[in-house]
């Protein structure tokens, strides 16, 4: 598991979210006995599947250490507060210009419901948090800097991206999600999309705490600014990707320099021996 961190964490992280995601798919198509709340229950396995995935393979590299050392980004909040009008801002910016492009290109769109209950609203944005920070501990905070260690963040992203939209998959097959209107472009959307967490993820020196903002905003914003057609949605990600790649260069994607995985461990050591 130590020689290949990266391949065992992805088993790992896909392995635990799809054990709980598939019976709530089979559940919402109403096939026995995974209809039961109690199997709806092991849908919490899809969110903290990455997180779990990090934590272990961290513990079996570095022991206590690696995984202090992975839960530190949670805490990387003085970062400017230019980041966090991107988290925040960002997701709304893209989500108003995909309504205009969806009223000039005349696409159709289908709304989504949103909770009118205060109380289930609050249990749904808790739920969200605590899902998109368990996804970004992983995807951003344990895979990204490992992979960046080896490859430079366009190549790196690349891989993140594309594997974090096939995490997703199941979701194509449950009724009454939007993922399974249009797969194939929210997957695009999504692959499109991981080029701004890895920009912000870069810029802030490994902030989880900022890509998990981002990561909430968006799926928030999402929900309460409608009229976004996926196909407007996935152009304007495509846009953004390819402007960030053009301005920032594919060997950071970022003004600063890419975060590796074991690099506070690298900086400590070195200081030593200035010492």
């Amino acid at each position: 598991m130590k020689k290949y961190p990266v391949v065992w964490f992805y088993i790992l992280a896909f392995g635990i979210s799809w054990i709980g995601l598939i019976p709530v798919v089979l559940g919402s198509r109403g096939i026995a006995p995974f209809d039961h709340p109690y199997f709806q229950l092991l849908g919490i396995l899809f969110s903290i599947g990455p997180t779990l995935a990090a934590v272990i393979m961290s513990q079996v590299m570095q022991g206590k250490t690696g995984v202090q050392n992975l839960l530190k980004g949670l805490l990387k909040w003085r970062v400017g507060l230019v980041w966090y009008l991107v988290a925040v801002l960002g997701p709304i910016v893209i989500f108003m210009a995909g309504q205009v492009l969806t009223k000039l290109m005349g696409l159709t769109v289908e709304l989504a419901e949103i909770p009118s209950n205060p109380l289930l609203f609050m249990i749904a944005l808790s739920v969200m948090i605590l899902s998109n920070t368990g996804e970004e501990i992983g995807w951003r905070g344990f895979a990204l800097p490992h992979l960046q260690k080896r490859y430079d963040a366009l190549s790196a992203n690349l891989i993140v991206g594309l594997l974090w939209s096939l995490w997703h998959l199941p979701l194509v097959f449950m009724t009454n999600n939007a993922m399974a209107q249009s797969p194939l472009l929210w997957l695009i959307s999504i692959v499109a999309s991981a080029f701004i967490y890895t920009w912000l993820y870069n810029s802030t020196q490994g902030s989880i705490l900022l890509v998990a903002l981002l990561h909430v905003s968006e799926n928030l914003f999402g929900a309460f600014i409608t009229g976004v057609s996926p196909m407007a949605y996935a152009l304007l990600n495509c846009v953004v990707s390819i402007v960030l790649i053009a301005v920032l260069g594919k060997v950071n994607l970022s003004r600063r320099e890419r975060v590796r995985a074991d690099q506070n461990e690298v900086q400590q050591k070195c200081m030593k021996s200035s010492v």
